[in-house]
């Protein structure tokens, strides 16, 4: 005899995002009425989503309940889903069996994940949920956000004015091109790869897996160069590079540093570097995280753009592609409860990275040599 599957009532809320210059919103009012339409409740900090044009006269036709204070929110929601990670002060709000559905980056932060596990709450991570692919179905609006801004930030800051070198990324006839390395061939550097290579620029990417440069090779028609990723290869590119664009990613690890300090002196003064891996703690050794605030440093004469959170500056665009990511997957934890979703849903599983205490991702373990416990085993005792 067929027996229904119990559909939970979940409370689901969202706040105001605090990072500097970050105005993306957990929540578009469409996947606000999409949550209300499977019978949760939805509790939106007043003026959440004003920052990606979203007024909360939206929310509430989508039948959410506008809440004045953040501490309210995160008080009275039994899912907390957000864009960035927690910042430090947030973490008073951190309870145990509370869920956070957000980015996390846990391997760049230690305070974080410090905090995270000493609240005993679940941490759920869009940049570690694979779908059946092995894909990062989380990752990747994000990721094809902050490669295309990668070349044009990096076109903005070859500007003389802005201290750069004073290189078109495209040249004009008579004048070649910008040289543009780009280190890692994902959906980061696909992305890099072509917006570059479509503004005209000399285009190399870089990578250690030849099947996948054999791809991007067949996909951009001859309009890339394409080269293995090894330590003399790139000492011997870098000396002629106009825009490095740092775009590799290992799930759940920090990134490898790729570029050296050393490595910086050999280059061009005015060169720029935008290094989109810094969540993860960035493939160069000299980065540091930065903000749209203040978005550049310099290094041996080379301009470094490490802002953390660069899709943040395309709140609209950003907002409603994570949205479509993001929506399914949530859906699933608010309607079946974490565990039972996790269970049904092995790629969903990978996404936890904290549950009461215990670390789940094995990047983070290894990354700050704390005890590993698989999602699998926490999840099989319940």
């Amino acid at each position: 005899m067929y027996q229904e599957r119990k559909i939970n009532k979940m409370i689901i809320g969202v706040v105001k995002e605090i990072k500097n210059h970050e105005y993306r919103v957990g929540l578009t009012p469409l996947a606000s009425k999409a949550y209300v339409s499977a019978g949760h409740r939805v509790l939106m900090q007043k003026g959440a989503g004003e920052g990606a044009g979203f007024e909360d006269a939206e929310y509430i036709s989508a039948g959410a309940e506008i809440i004045s204070e953040a501490a309210d929110v995160w008080k009275n929601s039994e899912m907390i889903i957000k864009v960035k990670e927690p910042i430090e002060p947030e973490y008073g709000f951190l309870r145990e069996g509370l869920i956070l559905y957000t980015y996390l980056h846990l391997a760049a932060d230690k305070p974080l994940t410090e905090a995270l596990l000493s609240s005993g709450m679940k941490a759920v991570a869009y940049e570690t949920i694979e779908d059946r692919n092995g894909g990062l179905p989380c990752l990747t609006p994000m990721s094809e956000v902050a490669g295309r801004m990668s070349v044009l930030k990096g076109a903005k800051y070859l500007e003389k004015t802005f201290g750069g070198e004073g290189v078109l990324l495209s040249g004009v006839p008579g004048v070649p091109p910008a040289k543009v390395a780009v280190l890692g061939g994902g959906v980061v550097g696909t992305n890099a790869a072509k917006t570059a290579a479509g503004l005209g620029a000399d285009v190399t990417v870089f990578d250690t897996n030849l099947s996948r440069l054999a791809y991007l090779d067949d996909i951009m028609g001859g309009r890339i160069k394409t080269r293995y990723s090894s330590r003399g290869e790139l000492e011997e590119y870098l000396k002629e590079a106009d825009l490095i664009i740092g775009a590799v990613l290992l799930r759940g690890y920090a990134a490898p540093k790729l570029v050296l300090k050393s490595d910086l002196k050999h280059m061009k003064k005015g060169a720029v570097i935008v290094d989109v891996a810094v969540d993860q703690g960035g493939c160069f050794e000299t980065t540091h995280a930065t903000t749209h605030q203040d978005p550049v440093f310099i290094e041996d004469g080379v301009i470094h753009y490490c802002v953390a959170n660069m899709p943040g500056a395309v709140p609209r665009t950003s907002a409603i592609a994570l949205g479509n990511a993001t929506l399914g997957y949530g859906l699933k934890i608010a309607s079946m409860g974490l565990e039972e979703a996790m269970k049904a849903d092995k790629g969903l599983a990978l996404g936890l990275n904290c549950y009461k205490g215990k670390v789940t991702c094995i990047g983070v373990a290894e990354t700050f040599g704390l005890e590993y416990t698989p999602a699998e085993k926490v999840l099989c005792v319940l």
